[in-house]
């Protein structure tokens, strides 16, 4: 019997921390094999342990290397005995700050990891989600991709495109019984927020924060996550915040753009 001994399979990037460990300790209490990934093997080797050994494997990823994508997940579902029920693309990177403060190596970062990592993956892993019948696609974008952030433009542009790449293949990968879901979070506690803006010694989270804006927990993400997997909507919103952001991108964007236009996220030196 395989390590899986026939449990339905989930693979998740950036699986070490944030919103991939916490939705693969959501995933292994319910009795999934949970294939976690990332290019940090000591994180890993700790979310091995908090999901408990026989729940799951490790893998190391980086997401923007495509011929890795289909290396790992092929020894993945060695494992699973083919079995691919959920992939979910959760890895990414944001760099806080004016957009003519970033380097160009920090452009690239975000767009290698936040669109070019989510697209191989989403290449890689459709011959096996194609095999698993009732399989669907998670892609981890974010509100940021509802309307241009301030000091989050790259990003922003990012989930964007995370965004719009799962539209389409919803309705791509209907004929092959495969779904896909975007799920938005508004920010959540993630190494992410601990970014600062170029010349400053403030990160993200202190900024928001000095803003009186939330900052939800990642369990509210993994449990947003777990209804998308086992619900069929393509948009799924994490916060109260994220869907008031969904609303008034829809019916008031005029109001929306004069009230980031006030936040403090983009007046940084």
């Amino acid at each position: 019997m395989s390590a899986a001994k026939g449990r339905k399979a989930v693979f998740i990037t950036g699986a070490a921390s944030g919103i991939g460990l916490a939705s693969a300790k959501r995933f292994a209490a319910e009795g999934w094999f949970v294939g976690l990934s990332d290019i940090d093997m000591t994180g890993l080797k700790a979310a091995l342990l908090a999901i408990g050994p026989d729940n799951g494997a490790t893998f190391r990823l980086d997401v923007r290397d495509r011929s890795a994508w289909t290396a790992v997940l092929a020894d993945f579902v060695k494992l699973t005995n083919g079995r691919l029920d959920v992939l979910i693309n959760n890895a990414g990177v944001a760099k806080f700050g004016p957009f003519d403060s970033h380097p160009d190596a920090d452009i690239d970062l975000q767009l290698d990891i936040n669109i070019k990592g989510v697209i191989s993956g989403a290449r890689a892993g459709l011959p096996w989600l194609k095999a698993t019948p009732g399989s669907r696609l998670i892609n981890i974008s974010s509100c940021a991709g509802l309307y241009g952030s301030p000091s989050l433009a790259v990003y922003s542009a990012t989930k964007f495109a995370v965004r719009g790449l799962s539209e389409a293949l919803d309705v791509e990968w209907r004929p092959y019984g495969v779904s896909v879901a975007c799920v938005m979070p508004w920010f959540v506690e993630t190494p992410i927020l601990n970014v600062g803006a170029p010349g400053s010694n403030q990160s993200m989270a202190d900024t928001l924060r000095s803003g009186g804006l939330p900052v939800y927990p990642v369990e509210d993400a993994a449990e947003v996550v777990w209804r998308a997997v086992h619900g069929k909507d393509l948009h799924y919103f994490v916060g109260k915040r994220a869907k008031q952001m969904r609303f008034a991108s829809s019916h008031m964007p005029g109001a929306l753009r004069k009230q980031l236009q006030s936040r403090p996220l983009q007046r940084q030196p």
